[in-house]
């Protein structure tokens, strides 16, 4: 009985100091601590405390004292563990689970402490995706993406990217959509629905007028009010309207004199009052300028954060120069993304997303946005009994998307062009592969500086002091290396084994740099030029697939190849969409994004960008004004090489039967037509309403795109009637001397067309008298006089 008791003693002993030590490691709370929900955001707040306050707004928390993970230096990639840190326990406030975008998730795939791999799909790069038109299509895409995210318990994803193609040269283009704010803006609000759909958050960015690389956290884009209005903040109002994104980011850059994140008139009089947007600011990682001065514009999460500004809040607090209410009001916005996320709901994830199933919708986009440029006498598409000879080291190493934060680390595969043609039954000359492999293998073996980094600025950003490229280099080592030049005696070799050529070229890009925009090099031009005459001699075919990141030189060489496939950057799966599109299987729908120049003088903004000065730009000042791409080439007939919207196809398509609504605009009109295969194969046809308005008050360019749609597969001989709406706003340009949306009287031309200069049928109406659409806030006009480019069409 003795022992009994004594055991029964020791266990309650026992039991007394576990409940006593588990007391103290629980968060502390009472009955009147309210813990995060989606009704309860402000009580949350009012339960934080200052230093709370500032931590969760700089950094989300990363500075508060329960913070362990770790973040790659200047990406603010997540890298140890990609769930959200518990900081704020006794309130249940926990940081956002984030990641970069947009060609897929961006990370580690086998995270320090992970037990397996974590692969994520590579997707097409976004400019690829805005050649397919198909704006189901990128929703889909957009759906797959979120489901990864899901997944993988992450709550936001820093995409879509939708800055305009101002310039070609930039390196990060291959992250944003087009040279037009519709179609990016469309494009991108069908992006963040298919992501959202998942219960997941999207973020824009850079907002707005990040358009460059060099001094790329300090330059000052010097924009016009109604160049920023019609061209560089309409994609990103269409999305923000027509999507409700989570999160807007907001660009390193200063516009009109003031660093983005510091301006309450972009991010309050547009965005919020302007727009109506309810979502959260959050700014691009490491970027320059004032805490206080980002905080009081209304940026509700200083990211990535540093103890500067940490400390810059915690003095402002204390000497009255930031009013606690502000973090209070600010951080709503936070909480209220938190709330919303999946896993605070509950949601356990898998961490198996269906990557198979991702794939083929990968598959599928990247075909979708292939362009089809030159395909002289069908050389295009090949027989099954074709034998390929594969030219170019890129036709053996896929460049499938850029570098930086914008590219895709964690995909487990990409699928090279050799490796998609072996696939869909070609044969390929033996002997090739190894001499490709082995040169490439070499390359990086001696993993030498790049030439295009060989220079005393490229090699001070990359900390080069030798001759051995950064271990960083992985991912653009092949690519920005030399290609092999290929003697005419061994080309004489591959020919007398193959029926065609095919040559791949190749070009990366990426965050930091103007790289967007590398002319042929002499050893790439006289391979094209060698291979075309010893097949062209032999009376064979030779083709030439681009897996390039964005607009590129063709003028030189495009006369030599019969056929000329533009594969973009077409994510991990992009070998099998070039093999669908060489052998058939897929016809190619495709429609350039951007107008490709003869030259790149001819680019509107040539002799300005990136600005001044030009070696390390403080001003860049935008003289084009609204004249951006095929705005500028059509209004002031410069020939362009490939004009905006154009695209070939393997059939072909007739334009019938358009008829308006009235002949007098009363508010809104509707147009359609019928579009008929007319060819042998089964097509997709993009069809392109352009809209030339009167230009008696202000210059206007000769047309600009307001609306597009992409036909279902048509077999041959079937038809689809096209239906498109303009409203109010769609014949609207900005007037900046009353800071409004008119739309002038006149007459209205529409045309609609295969491309900007393919026009298969037009119209008019009248609008009887000026309408003022819309009256905004007269906000940003810019710090410097500039004179903008006119056309002085009457």
């Amino acid at each position: 009985m003795m022992n009994k008791t004594r055991l029964l003693k020791g266990t309650l002993i026992l039991i007394a100091v576990q409940l006593i030590l588990l007391s103290c490691s629980e968060p502390k709370t009472s009955k009147s601590t309210p813990v995060l929900g989606k009704d309860n955001v402000e009580a949350v707040i009012s339960a934080m405390t200052s230093d709370e306050k500032i931590g969760m707004t700089v950094g989300d928390g990363k500075f508060l004292p329960k913070y362990k993970g770790e973040v790659e230096q200047g990406t603010g990639v997540i890298i140890a563990n990609q769930q959200a840190n518990m900081v704020i326990p006794r309130l249940s406030v926990r940081r956002t689970a984030l990641t970069d975008g947009p060609s897929g998730i961006n990370r580690d795939p086998h995270p320090e402490g992970a037990k397996e791999y974590t692969y994520t799909t590579a997707f097409p790069t976004s400019t690829c995706l805005a050649a397919s038109w198909n704006t189901e299509l990128i929703e889909e895409v957009g759906d797959a993406l979120g489901n990864e995210l899901l997944e993988y318990n992450y709550d936001l994803i820093l995409m879509p990217a939708l800055n305009l193609h101002r310039n070609p040269k930039c390196g990060r283009n291959f992250e944003y959509y087009s040279e037009d704010p519709l179609l990016s803006g469309k494009l991108a609000a069908s992006m963040v629905r298919g992501i959202q759909s998942n219960g997941v958050g999207s973020t824009l960015k850079h907002f707005v007028g990040n358009n460059q690389e060099s001094n790329r956290r300090n330059y000052n884009a010097v924009i016009s009010q109604r160049a920023l209005r019609e061209i560089y903040l309409r994609g990103f109002e269409i999305a923000v309207r027509e999507a409700s994104p989570a999160a807007i980011m907001t660009a390193y850059n200063r516009v009109n004199g003031f660093y983005t994140a510091e301006n309450p008139e972009l991010l309050q009089d547009i965005v919020r009052k302007d727009w109506g947007y309810k979502g959260l600011f959050m700014t691009d990682f490491d970027g320059y300028g004032s805490a206080v001065a980002k905080v009081r514009a209304g940026n509700n999460m200083l990211m990535g954060g540093n103890m500067d500004e940490v400390k810059e809040l915690t003095a402002a607090l204390k000497d009255k120069t930031l009013d606690e209410t502000t973090l209070d009001k600010n951080l709503v916005y936070n909480m209220e993304l938190k709330a919303q996320s999946p896993g605070f709901k509950g949601y356990v994830a898998s961490m198996k997303p269906d990557l198979d199933a991702h794939a083929k919708i990968a598959r599928e986009a990247a075909g979708e946005g292939m362009v089809l440029l030159k395909n002289e006498n069908n050389t295009l598409p090949l027989t099954d009994e074709t034998t390929v000879a594969l030219f170019g080291k890129i036709g053996y190493y896929l460049i499938e998307a850029g570098t930086g934060s914008g590219g895709v680390r964690s995909n487990k595969y990409a699928v090279s062009v050799y490796d998609g043609l072996k696939a869909a039954g070609f044969s390929l000359v033996p002997g090739m592969e190894k001499s490709y492999t082995d040169f490439i293998e070499k390359t990086k073996r001696e993993n030498l500086v790049p030439d295009y980094f060989n220079n005393p600025k490229m090699r001070a950003d990359n900390g080069i002091t030798g001759n051995q490229a950064p271990p960083h280099f992985k991912k653009r080592l092949v690519a920005f290396s030399r290609e092999q030049a290929v003697p005419q005696t061994d080309i004489a070799k591959y020919e007398a084994k193959s029926d065609v050529a095919v040559i791949t070229l190749g070009r990366s890009g990426g965050e930091n740099y103007e790289n967007g925009y590398l002319p042929i090099s002499e050893i790439e031009l006289n391979l094209v030029k060698d291979v075309c005459k010893v097949y062209h001699s032999a009376g064979k075919k030779v083709i030439v697939v681009l897996n390039v990141g964005g607009v590129w030189e063709t003028v030189s060489w495009n006369d030599y190849p019969d056929a000329i496939l533009l594969a973009w950057q077409p994510g991990q799966e992009g070998g099998h969409a070039v093999a669908d599109i060489l052998k058939g299987k897929v016809n190619p729908s495709g429609k350039l994004p951007d107008s490709f120049p003869l030259k790149y003088e001819d680019v509107p903004s040539a002799e300005t960008f990136p600005g001044e000065p030009a070696e390390n730009p403080v001003n860049s000042f935008y003289t084009e004004g609204i004249y951006v791409g095929y705005r500028y080439y059509d209004s002031f007939d410069v020939p362009t090489a490939y004009e905006f919207g154009f695209g070939l196809s393997y059939t072909t398509f007739e334009y019938v039967g358009l008829q308006l609504s009235s002949t007098d605009f009363s508010g809104k009109m509707t147009f359609s037509l019928n579009v008929k295969n007319t060819g042998k194969v089964a097509g997709k046809e993009v069809v392109q309403l352009y809209l030339s308005a009167p230009a008696s008050e202000i210059d206007k360019p000769v047309q600009e795109l307001k609306g597009f749609t992409k036909t279902k597969l048509l077999q041959p001989g079937e038809s689809q009637q096209i239906t498109f709406t303009l409203d109010k706003r769609s014949l609207a340009s900005f007037r900046s001397g009353i800071s409004a949306w008119v739309a002038d009287k006149g007459e209205y031309e529409v045309r609609i067309g295969a491309s900007s200069k393919d026009i298969r049928l037009s119209d008019s109406f009248m609008l009887t008298s000026d309408l003022i659409v819309e009256k905004v806030n007269d906000v940003l006009y810019p710090n410097f006089m500039i004179e903008e480019l006119k056309s002085f069409r009457k």
